[in-house]
Protein backbone atom coordinates (compact mmCIF):
# COMPACT_ATOMS: atom_id res chain seq x y z
CA UNK A 1 0.00 0.00 0.00
CA UNK A 2 1.06 3.58 -0.65
CA UNK A 3 0.08 5.79 2.28
CA UNK A 4 -0.47 9.55 2.05
CA UNK A 5 0.66 11.01 5.38
CA UNK A 6 -1.28 13.34 7.63
CA UNK A 7 0.79 14.70 10.53
CA UNK A 8 -1.16 16.38 13.32
CA UNK A 9 0.02 19.34 15.36
CA UNK A 10 -2.48 21.34 17.41
CA UNK A 11 -5.29 19.52 15.56
CA UNK A 12 -4.05 20.77 12.19
CA UNK A 13 -2.28 18.96 9.37
CA UNK A 14 1.35 20.06 9.11
CA UNK A 15 4.76 18.94 7.89
CA UNK A 16 7.99 19.09 9.86
CA UNK A 17 11.38 19.44 8.22
CA UNK A 18 13.60 16.53 9.30
CA UNK A 19 11.53 16.12 12.44
CA UNK A 20 12.29 19.66 13.65
CA UNK A 21 9.34 21.01 15.65
CA UNK A 22 10.63 24.54 15.01
CA UNK A 23 10.25 24.08 11.23
CA UNK A 24 6.51 23.59 10.76
CA UNK A 25 4.57 24.08 7.53
CA UNK A 26 0.77 24.21 7.68
CA UNK A 27 -0.82 21.84 5.15
CA UNK A 28 -4.50 21.90 6.04
CA UNK A 29 -6.41 23.50 8.91
CA UNK A 30 -9.04 20.74 8.59
CA UNK A 31 -7.45 17.26 8.50
CA UNK A 32 -10.90 15.63 8.23
CA UNK A 33 -11.53 17.36 4.91
CA UNK A 34 -8.02 16.38 3.82
CA UNK A 35 -8.73 12.72 4.61
CA UNK A 36 -12.03 12.86 2.74
CA UNK A 37 -10.31 14.31 -0.33
CA UNK A 38 -7.76 11.48 -0.26
CA UNK A 39 -10.61 8.95 -0.27
CA UNK A 40 -12.44 10.85 -3.01
CA UNK A 41 -9.39 10.49 -5.26
CA UNK A 42 -9.46 6.71 -4.84
CA UNK A 43 -6.72 6.23 -2.24
CA UNK A 44 -8.02 4.00 0.54
CA UNK A 45 -5.24 4.19 3.13
CA UNK A 46 -3.75 6.93 5.29
CA UNK A 47 -0.71 7.13 7.56
CA UNK A 48 -1.71 9.33 10.50
CA UNK A 49 0.71 10.68 13.11
CA UNK A 50 0.16 12.71 16.28
CA UNK A 51 3.33 14.81 16.35
CA UNK A 52 2.42 16.31 19.71
CA UNK A 53 1.82 12.87 21.19
CA UNK A 54 5.10 11.58 19.79
CA UNK A 55 6.91 14.38 21.58
CA UNK A 56 5.06 14.29 24.91
CA UNK A 57 4.11 10.62 25.18
CA UNK A 58 0.52 11.57 26.02
CA UNK A 59 -2.85 11.87 24.25
CA UNK A 60 -2.75 15.19 22.43
CA UNK A 61 -5.02 15.12 19.36
CA UNK A 62 -7.38 12.31 20.33
CA UNK A 63 -10.64 14.02 19.33
CA UNK A 64 -9.29 14.95 15.88
CA UNK A 65 -8.04 11.39 15.33
CA UNK A 66 -11.44 10.03 16.33
CA UNK A 67 -13.09 12.49 13.94
CA UNK A 68 -10.85 11.39 11.06
CA UNK A 69 -11.62 7.74 11.81
CA UNK A 70 -15.33 8.53 11.77
CA UNK A 71 -15.15 10.19 8.34
CA UNK A 72 -12.56 7.99 6.60
CA UNK A 73 -13.67 4.44 5.82
CA UNK A 74 -10.35 3.17 4.45
CA UNK A 75 -7.31 1.60 6.11
CA UNK A 76 -5.96 3.88 8.82
CA UNK A 77 -2.64 3.37 10.56
CA UNK A 78 -1.76 5.65 13.42
CA UNK A 79 1.20 6.44 15.61
CA UNK A 80 2.46 9.04 18.05
CA UNK A 81 2.72 8.72 21.82
CA UNK A 82 1.46 5.14 22.21
CA UNK A 83 3.56 3.98 25.15
CA UNK A 84 1.18 1.97 27.35
CA UNK A 85 -1.56 -0.65 26.96
CA UNK A 86 -4.39 1.69 27.88
CA UNK A 87 -3.52 4.13 25.12
CA UNK A 88 -2.97 1.35 22.60
CA UNK A 89 -6.37 -0.19 23.37
CA UNK A 90 -8.10 3.18 23.11
CA UNK A 91 -6.92 3.61 19.54
CA UNK A 92 -7.47 -0.01 18.52
CA UNK A 93 -10.97 0.02 20.02
CA UNK A 94 -11.61 3.28 18.16
CA UNK A 95 -11.21 1.32 14.94
CA UNK A 96 -7.65 2.22 13.95
CA UNK A 97 -6.59 -0.65 11.67
CA UNK A 98 -3.04 -0.80 12.96
CA UNK A 99 -1.06 1.25 15.44
CA UNK A 100 2.59 2.23 15.24
CA UNK A 101 4.87 1.66 18.21
CA UNK A 102 8.07 3.70 18.06
CA UNK A 103 10.08 4.76 21.12
CA UNK A 104 8.40 2.17 23.34
CA UNK A 105 9.95 -0.65 21.32
CA UNK A 106 13.27 0.39 22.88
CA UNK A 107 12.19 1.89 26.18
CA UNK A 108 9.56 -0.69 27.15
CA UNK A 109 9.99 -3.88 25.05
CA UNK A 110 7.86 -5.95 27.45
CA UNK A 111 4.90 -3.68 26.70
CA UNK A 112 5.38 -4.23 22.96
CA UNK A 113 5.71 -7.97 23.51
CA UNK A 114 2.37 -8.04 25.33
CA UNK A 115 0.68 -6.01 22.57
CA UNK A 116 2.01 -8.31 19.86
CA UNK A 117 0.85 -11.36 21.78
CA UNK A 118 -2.66 -9.93 22.21
CA UNK A 119 -3.24 -8.26 18.83
CA UNK A 120 -0.68 -9.85 16.49
CA UNK A 121 1.63 -8.42 13.87
CA UNK A 122 -1.14 -7.29 11.56
CA UNK A 123 -2.45 -4.66 13.98
CA UNK A 124 0.87 -3.65 15.53
CA UNK A 125 3.59 -2.13 13.34
CA UNK A 126 6.98 -1.03 14.66
CA UNK A 127 8.34 2.41 13.76
CA UNK A 128 12.10 2.27 13.21
CA UNK A 129 13.23 5.89 12.88
CA UNK A 130 16.82 7.05 12.80
CA UNK A 131 19.89 8.10 10.88
CA UNK A 132 23.25 6.57 10.09
CA UNK A 133 21.63 3.19 10.71
CA UNK A 134 20.87 3.96 14.39
CA UNK A 135 17.48 4.45 16.00
CA UNK A 136 16.12 7.85 17.09
CA UNK A 137 13.47 8.09 19.83
CA UNK A 138 10.99 10.50 21.45
CA UNK A 139 9.79 12.26 18.33
CA UNK A 140 13.33 12.04 16.82
CA UNK A 141 14.66 14.34 19.54
CA UNK A 142 17.09 11.77 20.96
CA UNK A 143 19.54 9.49 19.13
CA UNK A 144 20.25 6.02 20.55
CA UNK A 145 23.13 3.64 19.89
CA UNK A 146 20.81 0.81 18.86
CA UNK A 147 21.13 -0.37 15.28
CA UNK A 148 17.93 -0.38 13.19
CA UNK A 149 18.78 -3.90 12.08
CA UNK A 150 19.03 -5.18 15.66
CA UNK A 151 15.72 -3.58 16.69
CA UNK A 152 13.93 -5.15 13.72
CA UNK A 153 15.36 -8.59 14.51
CA UNK A 154 14.40 -8.34 18.18
CA UNK A 155 10.85 -7.24 17.39
CA UNK A 156 10.45 -10.02 14.82
CA UNK A 157 11.36 -12.48 17.54
CA UNK A 158 8.38 -11.08 19.48
CA UNK A 159 5.95 -11.52 16.57
CA UNK A 160 6.22 -8.22 14.68
CA UNK A 161 5.84 -8.42 10.90
CA UNK A 162 5.93 -4.86 9.55
CA UNK A 163 8.41 -2.05 10.19
CA UNK A 164 8.13 1.58 9.11
CA UNK A 165 11.72 2.56 8.33
CA UNK A 166 12.26 6.32 8.33
CA UNK A 167 15.61 7.95 7.61
CA UNK A 168 15.26 11.15 9.64
CA UNK A 169 17.91 12.84 7.52
CA UNK A 170 15.74 12.31 4.41
CA UNK A 171 12.35 13.15 5.87
CA UNK A 172 10.87 16.25 4.30
CA UNK A 173 13.95 16.88 2.13
CA UNK A 174 12.59 15.66 -1.24
CA UNK A 175 15.96 14.01 -1.96
CA UNK A 176 14.66 10.49 -2.53
CA UNK A 177 14.39 7.53 -0.16
CA UNK A 178 17.50 5.96 1.33
CA UNK A 179 17.62 3.04 -1.08
CA UNK A 180 20.96 1.80 0.25
CA UNK A 181 19.62 1.51 3.80
CA UNK A 182 16.42 -0.18 2.66
CA UNK A 183 18.31 -2.59 0.39
CA UNK A 184 20.71 -3.48 3.20
CA UNK A 185 17.89 -4.14 5.66
CA UNK A 186 15.86 -6.15 3.15
CA UNK A 187 18.91 -8.30 2.34
CA UNK A 188 19.78 -8.92 5.98
CA UNK A 189 16.17 -9.46 7.12
CA UNK A 190 14.26 -10.62 4.01
CA UNK A 191 11.30 -11.92 6.01
CA UNK A 192 10.50 -8.45 7.40
CA UNK A 193 7.89 -6.31 5.66
CA UNK A 194 9.61 -2.94 5.33
CA UNK A 195 7.54 0.22 4.89
CA UNK A 196 9.62 2.99 3.31
CA UNK A 197 9.27 6.47 4.78
CA UNK A 198 11.22 9.67 4.24
CA UNK A 199 12.40 11.48 1.12
CA UNK A 200 9.99 9.97 -1.42
CA UNK A 201 9.46 12.64 -4.05
CA UNK A 202 7.96 11.22 -7.28
CA UNK A 203 6.60 8.25 -9.19
CA UNK A 204 10.10 7.11 -10.15
CA UNK A 205 10.97 6.71 -6.46
CA UNK A 206 7.93 4.47 -6.04
CA UNK A 207 9.06 2.28 -8.93
CA UNK A 208 12.62 2.15 -7.54
CA UNK A 209 11.28 0.97 -4.19
CA UNK A 210 9.13 -1.68 -5.82
CA UNK A 211 12.19 -2.87 -7.74
CA UNK A 212 13.75 -3.54 -4.31
CA UNK A 213 10.65 -5.54 -3.36
CA UNK A 214 9.24 -2.83 -1.09
CA UNK A 215 5.52 -2.50 -1.69
CA UNK A 216 4.50 -0.28 1.23
CA UNK A 217 5.49 3.39 1.12
CA UNK A 218 4.57 6.56 3.03
CA UNK A 219 4.43 9.86 1.14
CA UNK A 220 4.22 13.26 2.81
CA UNK A 221 5.80 16.40 1.43
CA UNK A 222 5.81 15.26 -2.21
CA UNK A 223 2.01 15.34 -2.26
CA UNK A 224 1.89 18.90 -1.01
CA UNK A 225 4.70 20.02 -3.30
CA UNK A 226 2.72 18.33 -6.11
CA UNK A 227 5.67 16.32 -7.40
CA UNK A 228 3.41 13.31 -7.07
CA UNK A 229 -0.38 13.18 -7.13
CA UNK A 230 -3.04 11.02 -5.56
CA UNK A 231 -3.96 9.94 -9.11
CA UNK A 232 -0.41 8.69 -9.66
CA UNK A 233 -0.53 6.79 -6.37
CA UNK A 234 -3.65 4.99 -7.59
CA UNK A 235 -1.91 4.23 -10.90
CA UNK A 236 1.11 2.67 -9.18
CA UNK A 237 -1.15 0.70 -6.84
CA UNK A 238 -3.06 -0.61 -9.84
CA UNK A 239 0.08 -1.39 -11.85
CA UNK A 240 -0.60 1.14 -14.61
CA UNK A 241 2.58 1.40 -16.72
CA UNK A 242 4.14 4.52 -18.20
CA UNK A 243 3.65 3.03 -21.66
CA UNK A 244 -0.09 2.76 -21.08
CA UNK A 245 -0.26 6.23 -19.59
CA UNK A 246 2.27 8.49 -21.36
CA UNK A 247 0.84 11.62 -19.74
CA UNK A 248 1.56 10.42 -16.18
Amino acid sequence: MIFPAIDLHNSQSVRLYQGDYQKVTLINKDPVTQAQEIAKQGVNQIHLVDLDGAKSGHLENYEMIENIRRHFAGFLEFGGGIRDEKTARMYLDMGIDRIIIGSAAIENPDFVKRLLKEYGGKRIVIGVDGKDGKVAVNGWIEQSNILMEDLIKEMMNQGAQSFIVTDVARDGTMTGPNLNLLMLLSQKIPQANLVASGGVRNKKDLHNLRALGIQDVIIGKALYEKTITLKQIVEVENGVSEANNPLS
